[in-house]
């Protein structure tokens, strides 16, 4: 895990970083000022809403499986 403290425009932003144990380079889930976030490589490709994963769009075969593969493991219904 990983904390950073961003200031953009004098406005400190929280973001935190976890990794997955497998796609380590490319899938990670990311934590902004409270709101949490999967990314796949430089995309934020789904949102945590409570027991839920929010897919953001259509993805790639690739990146589809990041996002299944990430609700799994943070046993999270995924919601297409």
């Amino acid at each position: 895990n990983k904390k950073l403290n961003k200031h953009i425009f004098n406005h400190t932003i929280k973001i935190k970083v976890m990794n997955f144990k497998r796609y380590k380079q490319n899938l990670r889930v990311v934590t902004v000022d409270g709101d949490t976030y999967v990314q796949s490589y430089s995309t934020l490709v789904a949102k945590v809403e409570g027991s839920k994963l929010i897919q953001l769009g259509y993805w790639s075969v690739t990146t589809q499986k990041h996002i299944n593969y990430a609700a799994r493991e943070l046993n999270l219904e995924l919601v297409k």
